[in-house]
Parts: C-alpha cells; sequence; structure tokens
C-alpha cells in the first residue's frame, strides 16, 4: 500500500477560521430558513435572496485566513502524498498550500451556468448579481451544491479512501450524507483517526482523539512527519 494520507474535512475546520456553520446559524439566516436560500425550489421562487445569501457567506470567505490545522495538513505534502476531500465549499485548504483538494459540495469562489452545468467560472469579484450571464446568456449561480442536488465527485474519493495508508477525518458530524459514508471505505488495516472537540459517534476503527482541529491536526502532523503514530 501506497503511504498515502487523506483528509477527509468539514465546517468544524473552517469554523476555527471564524467561517459560520449552518448549525451556528441555528438553520436561520436573517428570516430564511436554510432550506429557503439552499435549494433549487429557492433559486426558482427568489434568486436575488439566494444570490445575496451567497455573496455575504463569499465575502465571509475572502476576509477568513487558514488556521493551523489547514496548514498541518499542507505541511504534511512535503514528505506524504495527501488528498484532502473537504464538504467546505471555502478556498482554505488551497490558500493553506494543499495541491490535492476534493469539494463534493462545490466552491463557493465559483460560479456556474443555470442551464449547463458544464460551465464553471472562477470569480473575478466577491459577487454575483443577477443580470451576470454565463457565454450562453443564462443566469450565473453559485457553484455550490443545494440541497436535493448531487454531491460530486463520489467515485473518485472513494478510490482515494480505498488506497489511503492513514485517514484522518476532522471537522464533521459524520451524518451529511452521502459524503459521510466515505469513511466505510477505508481499508482495515489503515491508520485511521477522527478529530472532535465533543464526544460523537466514533466509526468502527477509527481512534478519536479529541481537541479543536487548530490543536489535534498539528499534533498528528508532527507525528507523522517525526515518523511516530500520534499519541
Amino acid at each position: 500500500m501506497t503511504d498515502k494520507l487523506v483528509f477527509l474535512t468539514g465546517a468544524g475546520v473552517s469554523a476555527e477560521s471564524g467561517l459560520k456553520t449552518f448549525r451556528d446559524m441555528g438553520g436561520l439566516w436573517n428570516e430564511y430558513a436554510i432550506e429557503d436560500v439552499a435549494s433549487p425550489e429557492a433559486w426558482r421562487k427568489n434568486p436575488a435572496t439566494v444570490l445575496s445569501f451567497y455573496n455575504e457567506r463569499r465575502c465571509a470567505v475572502l476576509d477568513a485566513k487558514p488556521n493551523a490545522a489547514h496548514l498541518a495538513i499542507a505541511g504534511l505534502e512535503q514528505r506524504f502524498d495527501v488528498v484532502v476531500i473537504t464538504q467546505n465549499i471555502d478556498d482554505l485548504h488551497e490558500r493553506a498550500g494543499s495541491t490535492s483538494v476534493i469539494h463534493v459540495h462545490g466552491e463557493i469562489l465559483k460560479a456556474r451556468s443555470t442551464i449547463d452545468a458544464g460551465l464553471f467560472y472562477r470569480l473575478q469579484k466577491s459577487t454575483i448579481e443577477l443580470g451576470d450571464l454565463c457565454e450562453q446568456g443564462s443566469q450565473l449561480r453559485p457553484d455550490v451544491v443545494w440541497f436535493g442536488e448531487n454531491v460530486r465527485f463520489m467515485s473518485e474519493c472513494e478510490e482515494h479512501l480505498r488506497s489511503a495508508s492513514r485517514v484522518v477525518v476532522v471537522g464533521t458530524s459524520l451524518t451529511v450524507y452521502p459524503a459521510a459514508g466515505l469513511v466505510q471505505k477505508a481499508p482495515f488495516d489503515a491508520e485511521k483517526y477522527l478529530v472532535s472537540p465533543e464526544p460523537q459517534k466514533v466509526p468502527y476503527g477509527f481512534r478519536f482523539l479529541r481537541g479543536p482541529a487548530s490543536t489535534v491536526v498539528p499534533r498528528i502532523a508532527t507525528c507523522w512527519l517525526e515518523g511516530r503514530k500520534p499519541v
């Protein structure tokens, strides 16, 4: 087995950089339920409200900075083959220096066509407005997977998990499927850890390391770079 490290990261990692999670917002944004700003139905009903919601989230992402967990994961590339599978829509892993990042829920700093899901654009500004069109003349929308839409790259992610020698799950409650089911693809004999500040159900074969991502992940990285198992 090649010495491949796979990190499965969720909102808890970005939260330590100051980005609010849906849970932090209590399921609400102003007077709107999350489902009212994060679904195809919401987009058809009131695209201006959806754009406003994501414009605010995008500005927050641009203001945020990678934290110690992001930096530690990126630093492991000096010795290992590292793949990051993230449920986060921000670019903090990339800004920290990670070069192989798979965004299963999309990327907020990109837009895509509403009539051709294959047309993606890296945004040159912090907002998407009504009237911003793709090359085929349709309104641009955030490149974010909404409720009711399929997550991305599942087959690719499963292959990375199957070939991993070490797996770390961090910042996710493992309740959002199908992404949460990826942990089941990790090899039986792989070194596997779940990092969380709060106790939660630990997948079979994983070791639970309690603490914030910005503290525990750098500790794991230091141990691995020094040839030791995390303690």
